[in-house]
């Protein structure tokens, strides 16, 4: 199927072929055409499958004819997160390239002044979080009864963050009849009681079984002591064909220490967190876009709606609290028919919330193990001759050293003073030390000649 038998407008595929885009994904197949038709809809989808577009593409087409009135926009959609939204926003500029349609943004941690004066001078599309949109409604300074199109994209999200009695109030302020589009990764209860509230008789699409993973995603548990976290990381961040991986930690004080720590190693690695201003936040975000650093390490904030091309990896530096949490964090990567590798520590502490992963998504997370190392590990080296041997020709049993170490320490305290006066030695002129000669040898491409950590059990006599 293409997009052009999904019945878009030819200025909107346009649009969608200079974007480099020409079949729909599973869940833009079957929500185009609905949302076309001004059919109340539940899509439920994975993370990663392309639901933006799934409601942005039909959304265009539908509000090419209609005129703008100040306050008062024609359409509405609600994101739970500001990088979300910004996301959203990025896909109507993409996508509706060809129309003349005005959108504004309604997050926090920006000046109010711009996005009151794009209202003023009336919007098609309305984007916005929760919280600015009921601060701007209860200034007077919007008006919703003549918005027809509402979408509730990340629902479970919302009601992780606590946004229903929100979106309960913004839907009462709405006028009926309307059109709403709900979107959600999984359909817990209250979202589904709040479906059949606010919805009439929607069409109901569900791509994949909810709250699964996505198959193009490898995804590992490492049992590890939480003293042993950073090792671990690092040790994967070089050795599994790393090429950009986002770092989840459950606390923002991990975030910063866990960045910090992989600066210190030589990593190009950023952070994002909630303690963050938006624009600091933006600033990071396009760091790591840009390819200026490969590693981001973020709390729960970055977990949905971040759609960075590419990203190869994602690390659970702490077992998600809340399960659901869990397949929208791996979701960050696997994206757009790529591949992705997923690796989530747990210590003991952990246990307990990696049984809830595991209960619901009703597959078992694969230890990750020697089988599945992208490097080739040294093989165990021979056993030790006993002891007695040992004593008798300890030549024999430890690696050869240079002269100068084997002499006896009390004679090099013996050894007479250099002058001062005397000059010394350049260091191309000094023996070459045994353990120097074995770094100056040559290391096959891949293989992996540092020390292995414990987490893989490699014999290391």
């Amino acid at each position: 199927m293409k997009f052009a038998d999904l019945g878009l407008s030819d200025e909107l595929l346009k649009a969608v072929s200079d974007a480099g885009y020409e079949e729909p994904t599973a869940i833009q197949a079957e929500a185009i055409p609905t949302v076309l038709m001004m059919r109340d809809l539940i899509g439920i989808a994975q993370t990663g499958t392309g639901k933006t577009a799934s409601f942005v593409l039909p959304m265009i087409d539908v509000l090419a004819n209609g005129r703008r009135r100040a306050l008062m926009p024609r359409s509405l959609i609600l994101e739970p997160t500001r990088e979300l939204a910004a996301q959203v926003a990025e896909n109507f500029e993409k996508y509706g390239a060809n129309h003349d349609l005005k959108m504004a943004l309604l997050i926090g941690g920006v000046q109010m002044g711009d996005q009151i004066k794009a209202l003023n001078d009336g919007v098609d599309v309305l984007i916005a979080t929760p919280g600015r949109l009921m601060d701007l409604f209860e200034r007077g300074k919007i008006l919703l009864n003549g918005c027809d199109l509402l979408v509730i994209d990340e629902a479970d999200r919302m009601l992780d963050m606590g946004f229903i009695p929100d979106i309960e109030f913004i839907c009462e302020k709405l006028p009926t009849p309307r059109q709403t589009l709900l979107f959600s990764a999984t359909m817990p209860g209250p979202i589904a009681n709040l479906a059949k509230k606010f919805l009439s008789n929607p069409k109901r699409i569900e791509v994949s079984r909810a709250a699964s993973t996505n198959d193009n995603i490898t995804a590992f548990k490492i049992p590890v002591k939480t003293r042993e976290k950073r090792e671990t990381l690092r040790w994967l961040l070089r050795n599994d064909l790393v090429e950009t991986a986002i770092i989840f930690a459950n606390r923002k004080t991990t975030v910063r220490e866990v960045n910090k720590s992989l600066q210190s190693h030589g990593f190009a690695s950023g952070e994002i967190h909630g303690d963050m201003d938006q624009s600091s936040r933006i600033a990071e975000l396009n760091r790591f876009k840009s390819g200026e650093i490969n590693i981001l390490v973020a709390s729960d904030v970055a977990a949905r709606g971040l759609d960075v091309k590419g990203v190869s990896h994602v690390f659970n530096f702490d077992t998600p609290w809340h399960p659901d949490d869990y397949v929208h964090r791996i979701g960050r990567t696997g994206r757009a028919g790529n591949l992705g590798r997923a690796f989530t520590f747990v210590s003991d502490e952990d246990a307990e919330a990696m049984a809830n992963v595991e209960k619901l998504t009703g597959n078992p997370v694969a230890v990750f193990g020697k089988k599945d190392v992208r490097v080739e590990l040294p093989k165990a080296k021979a056993k030790a001759e006993p002891k007695a041997q040992a004593k008798a020709e300890p030549e024999q049993q430890r690696e050869a050293e240079p002269a100068e170490e084997e002499a006896p320490r009390k004679a090099r305290r013996e050894r007479p003073e250099r002058k001062a006066s005397e000059e010394r030695k350049p260091r191309e002129d000094r023996p070459a030390r045994q353990r120097d000669r074995q770094d100056d040898e040559p290391v096959p491409a891949g293989e992996w000649n540092g020390p292995q950590p414990s987490f893989l059990g490699v014999s290391a006599i």
